[in-house]
């Protein structure tokens, strides 16, 4: 098997991925994923794929993750192994769509307007 290369991305994060056949090691930015990520929900939401087509030891991903924060960092990273699982084994796609993981979350934050405090609160009123 040759290297697969996917992209993923989550609010203003982008994950990209090298999913490769190998021992199961997941590498974020250089770092083992446990040091990236060091709270246990990031890291399970990283493995979800994996785990959900029951191929957690056999491929080594490397994944380059840039912008956002943790969390939407680490869900770029599970739309990129969805894809990338799908793009391995065409079989592994209707698990994965059924959970929702091949879907690109539309959800990003809204821009301030002119003349507001925020995206649409308004500054405070004063009649008098």
């Amino acid at each position: 098997m040759e290297m697969i290369n996917t992209i993923g991305r989550r609010k203003t994060s982008v994950a990209r991925i090298y999913m490769s056949a190998g021992n199961g090691t997941i590498t974020v930015n250089n770092k083992a994923i446990e040091e990236y990520f060091p709270f246990d929900l990031h890291q399970i939401v990283v493995k979800q794929p994996l785990t959900l087509v029951g191929v957690e030891g056999n491929y080594d991903v490397k994944i380059n993750v840039d912008g956002g924060g943790i969390k939407g960092q680490a869900e770029a990273a599970r739309l990129a192994i969805s894809r990338a699982l799908c793009e391995i084994d065409e079989t592994h796609r209707s698990p994965l769509k059924k959970e929702g993981f091949l879907t690109r979350d539309p959800r990003m934050v809204e821009r301030k307007k002119p003349g507001r405090r925020k995206a649409r609160r308004r500054f405070q009123f004063s009649k008098r």
